[in-house]
């Protein structure tokens, strides 16, 4: 009889570890900081480092527009271009499409 006693308490012991390793799989697979947050993670880091590669673009194009239309610089082709669009002026023998 005490020989039955061990064996379920061993049978128990044995069910909590199991059911302990597969919580502690479960939790590094899909937990807060688990793989597939990191491949998520992972995922957004290029989505953003994307996103900022095309701001710090538009950056650029927009401060070489600004120097272009500086006091130190003009650029009288630039200058010609953004008053007719802004104001909507045209040549008599200019041709506009839109």
């Amino acid at each position: 009889m005490n020989q039955s006693r061990l064996s379920i308490s061993a049978l128990v012991f044995f069910a909590l570890m199991v059911l302990a390793g597969l919580y502690f799989a479960i939790a590094a697979v899909q937990g807060p900081s688990g793989i597939l947050r990191r491949v998520q993670l992972d995922a957004e880091t290029v989505e953003l480092l994307a996103e900022r590669d095309r701001l710090q673009a538009e950056v650029d194009r927009m401060k070489n527009l600004t120097h272009r239309l500086s006091d130190d610089y003009l650029d009288l082709d630039l200058l010609d271009e953004r008053a007719r669009d802004v104001l909507g002026y045209a040549r008599p023998d200019e041709i506009v499409i839109r």
